[in-house]
């Protein structure tokens, strides 16, 4: 199978359907704020053919530390807890709040 999708890649001078789903699905998880609020929401698009849905929301079901809420609207929602210590987020300070006692640095 993997042979097959290098093929076609080739063949094709781009990314498999898949590869654009695991890629996009990955950047989607990755996501600065999704890491923070620990979720996501991905919607599928009307390029993502239905085998390429179904192995990677298989892929991400067999994932033990994500739990998985399939929506009406065909989205899934993906939550996950953090895996240690390490991991845990620090409250976030409103970096763009200016002191009024402090000068501006320009």
């Amino acid at each position: 199978m993997a042979a097959a999708q290098k093929q076609n890649r080739h063949e094709s001078g781009g990314m498999s359907g898949l590869e654009r789903l695991q890629l996009r699905v990955s950047s989607m998880i990755n996501h600065p704020i999704a890491q923070i609020q620990r979720w996501v929401t991905i919607h599928r698009l009307d390029t993502d053919g239905e085998r390429e849905w179904k192995e990677v929301m298989g892929l991400l079901s067999e994932t033990e530390c994500i739990d998985m809420t399939f929506n009406d609207d065909e989205s899934v929602t993906l939550r996950w807890d953090p895996q240690g210590e390490e991991e845990r987020v620090a409250e976030v300070e409103n970096l763009f709040e200016v002191s009024m006692e402090q000068a501006a640095p320009f």
